[in-house]
């Protein structure tokens, strides 16, 4: 009987320790942010390539308590904050793949931490516009969020992929707002 019971115990360890990996949910724009980029006035630019300088892989995937979450876009997170600046710039009327501005950037820090009680996440990112190719903005912005997160995995997991949307938009939010961005953009 001990042998079963050993055996069993085992056995949901290893099933514990295995873990799974969930896609991130495609990036769901921001209202207030594309408002905010309607307000800027005659800007327009494209969206170049968006990369990771992300250390321990998260910018390919992220650990939360022992799952993996993985992003919709190529499988970065690099590519998931591109994708959101074309989203946000497209339903404000301004993407242009023809504008002389472009922006770029490098995802720094991307962490989403599905801890018991009080769950966090931190983004940083580097983002450049580049007017003609010179040059003309270069700033890091970050974004911190957190949450209550149950004990329960099955709870706090999808709660933790969920809140990497609202990460994403902070970030970007903060990016929008910024006076020497919109005039790097003009």
């Amino acid at each position: 009987m001990n042998k079963i019971v050993s055996g069993l115990v085992c056995s949901v360890f290893a099933l514990l320790a295995t873990g799974c990996t969930t896609v991130a949910p495609n990036y769901s724009v921001s209202f207030p942010n594309v408002e905010t980029l309607k307000q800027a006035g005659p800007i327009q630019a494209k969206v170049g390539e968006f990369n990771s300088t992300v250390a321990e892989g998260k910018g390919s995937a992220i650990s939360m308590r022992g799952n993996k979450m993985i992003s919709p876009y190529k499988e970065s997170f690099a590519a998931y904050v591109a994708e959101a600046v074309k989203q946000e710039f497209s339903l404000a009327g301004k993407l242009s793949p023809t504008s002389i501005n472009e922006v770029t950037g490098t995802l720094l820090q991307n962490d989403i931490d599905a801890a018991i009680g009080t769950a966090k996440g931190d983004i940083q990112v580097r983002i450049l516009v580049k007017k003609n190719g010179a040059i003309a903005y270069d700033q890091v912005k970050s974004a911190h969020t957190e949450w209550e997160s149950s004990f329960a995995g099955a709870i706090a997991i999808p709660r933790a992929t969920q809140e990497y949307t609202v990460l994403v938009q902070k970030v970007l939010g903060s990016l929008y707002v910024d006076p020497a961005f919109i005039a790097a953009l003009k």
